[in-house]
């Protein structure tokens, strides 16, 4: 194996492809951790501080380990920027070839049987017309090339496949399926990239006994690896929606409308019936309700839709050879019944249910307590090499929080913090004097500590916010305070897609973004565009979430305490993704303002704290202006 060092030293021919790339240490220490890892089939946690370059830093040695390796992401996006970009500048620096392969859900895939027989209707006509056409040019059939149709566009369940409706092997389009020749390609490569929803699809079918469809691998490296915790506990669950049931429905009036049998489409008609007085029973508030305390209320409509269920599937069953198309409704109904009938049992598996109100539908869930021993029987096995990765992993430099919920007993964990400089560039300020975030009107006691700021950088601000309410209320109060933007541009998540929002907030240079959720973590703003992060809240999530709920439970049988346990270090690795958006680039400066008292009141909040560190904090607005000034000149100079 080629010395590492020779890529990361004064002489790398990283250079060559790579404008603007400097030695690193932190980099160069992460990648002989990671080939170590690789080569003796071990496990390895490591916490890349922002500007590390961690990407490379797993890539190289992965590529140069001649070991089968999967490389997992934490979103599509990131997928296609490790293969479509990433991959080939170390491809031409290792300068040896290396076969690689790209590999998504079905539903990212062109089935070509579907789209031969999918409906012109006035809703999707332009983008089925579009898709007919791109058939014919692409030849992954990844629907990601096709730009022209949106990703949430009603076109795309229409031509792509799932689990349940693929027709396997009995397609007529089977020799041509894009799905088929992805797995293909990935079983020849030398590495694959896929995402974490695929990977943890794959272990969950290898959990049930399934044929896996992932190639067997030597080395598994996990990217936002912080992220599988709660993905897991998804996957390794039991859900059934009416929607899901609703979309069945169709697609059988569909397959057996040839039929005319009068006692059939009566059948169907009482499951159709069934779920809408499911809906009609259940809690009308919109949320998430315990299933034990509403179980009483929706006893006899559950009992109702399984024995609908089980009718249609019967008289299904009985016509299920006259085509595949009804063979595979057919599984797909003996699915559901048998799920309905864990969900609905009180004598179900250890786990909290649950049920999720939407506008037009409905969820019941089955949330496992803990899945870090089915995650420790997947994982050590011996015969692999993982790595699990990201910017915010430990608590404090400790990995314990995310070691116990993966089921991980003494494993490597290794801290690069960020090579930036950090406690020059960056600045914590504690506002004084804020009301308790349980308070009325906090939110808009937030902005008024907050907008003083605008007037002391030409850059930018993201308002981070715990809740849509907050974020709500914050839109309103600047309709109502317009005059503290001062000529700004106000980008509110939920007004545009996320990429457009960050797009034209780039360009502005100046602008005031107000977000939730999606815009704490995987948004990368470089430069003066953004030199402001108010976070709101400490993002401690809801006690009422079922994630969080069926969590705390087990830790309480455990003995455990679940808030200092998993609350607080939830809330501190969230904290360190939000206030991550702020330093990007070695030049980039800026200050994270903290609108939460309890950070000076509570003995945890020096745990938050903690977690910024090397960045200094201060409660003092004077001291924010004369360090937003200074960096403001020196940035005007450079």
């Amino acid at each position: 194996m080629t010395d590492l060092s020779e890529f990361f030293g004064d002489e790398s021919p990283l250079k060559d492809f790579l404008p603007g790339f400097q030695p690193r240490a932190g980099q160069a220490w992460m990648a002989e951790a990671v080939a170590e890892t690789i080569a003796n089939l071990d496990k390895l946690i490591v916490e890349a501080g922002t500007g590390t370059g961690k990407t490379f830093a797993y890539l190289l040695p992965a590529l140069q380990s001649g070991r089968k390796t999967i490389i997992s992401t934490g979103t599509k996006a990131l997928q296609d920027q490790l293969y479509h970009r990433d991959l080939p500048l170390i491809g031409k620096a290792v300068g040896r070839p290396v076969t690689t392969a790209l590999l998504k859900g079905r539903a990212n895939y062109l089935c070509l049987e579907r789209l031969d027989h999918a409906e012109a209707t006035e809703a999707v006509i332009d983008d089925l017309i579009a898709v007919r056409e791109w058939r014919h040019r692409t030849e992954s059939g990844d629907r990601a090339e096709l730009t022209d149709v949106s990703e949430d566009s009603k076109v795309w369940p229409l031509v792509t496949s799932t689990v349940d409706n693929c027709l396997g092997q009995k397609c007529p389009e089977y020799s041509a399926c894009h799905v088929v020749k992805a797995r293909r390609a990935a079983q020849e490569a030398d590495l694959v990239v896929v995402n974490h929803h695929l990977l943890l699809a794959d272990l969950a079918m290898k959990e049930e006994g399934f044929v896996e469809f992932l190639p067997g691998a030597e080395a598994i490296i996990l990217d936002e690896a912080h992220q599988i915790p709660d993905l897991a506990v998804q996957f390794f669950g039991v859900a059934l929606g009416s929607r899901e049931l609703e979309q069945m429905i169709d697609e059988i009036r569909v397959e057996t409308m040839p039929l005319r049998q009068p006692e059939l489409q009566r059948r169907i008609d009482a499951l159709q019936t069934a779920i809408r007085v499911l809906r009609a029973e259940a809690p009308q508030q919109e949320g998430r309700h315990q299933l034990d305390e509403v179980i009483a209320d929706i006893r006899a409509p559950l009992d109702g839709l399984q024995l609908a269920l089980g009718a249609l599937n019967t008289a299904i069953a009985e016509i299920a050879d006259s085509s595949l198309e009804l063979d595979k409704l057919h599984e797909q109904l003996a699915s559901a019944s048998e799920r309905l009938s864990l969900l609905a049992s009180d004598d179900a598996w250890d786990g909290l249910r649950w049920v999720e109100v939407n506008p037009r539908s409905l969820r019941i869930n089955l949330t496992p307590l803990d899945v870090s021993a089915t995650l420790n029987g997947l994982i050590d096995n011996g015969h692999q090499a993982w790595i699990f990765t990201s910017a915010t992993l430990a608590v404090a430099e400790d990995f314990s929080h995310f070691a116990s919920r993966m089921g991980l007993r003494e494993v490597r964990g290794l801290t690069f913090p960020s090579p930036y400089a950090v406690e020059q560039n960056g600045l914590v300020y504690l506002p004084p004097n804020l009301p308790q975030p349980s308070d009325f009107g906090h939110t808009d006691a937030v902005l008024e500590a907050v907008v003083p700021l605008l007037d002391m950088t030409s850059g930018g601000m993201f308002c981070l916010f715990t809740s849509h309410r907050a974020l709500n209320s914050a839109r309103k109060w600047f309709r109502s305070n317009k005059k503290f933007l001062a000529g700004r541009k106000l980008l509110i998540q939920g007004s545009a897609p996320r990429d457009d929002l960050l797009r034209r907030f780039r360009e502005a240079g100046n602008a005031v973004l107000l977000g939730t959720g999606s815009f704490w973590e995987g948004v990368d703003v470089r430069g003066q565009a953004l030199t402001v992060v108010a976070i709101d809240k400490l993002p401690f999530a809801s006690p009422a979430d079922p994630l969080m709920m069926a969590r705390l439970e087990f830790i309480r049988r455990e003995g455990g305490n679940g808030f200092t346990q998993h609350q607080l270090p939830q809330a501190v690795l969230a904290m360190k993704q939000g206030a991550g958006r702020l330093l990007r680039d070695q030049n980039d400066y800026g200050v994270i303002v903290l609108c939460d008292p309890r950070i000076s009141s509570k003995s945890y909040g020096r745990m938050f704290l903690k977690s910024l560190e090397p960045m200094p904090w201060t409660s003092s607005i004077d001291d924010v202006a004369k360090f937003l000034a200074r960096h403001g000149r020196e940035g005007a100079v450079a």
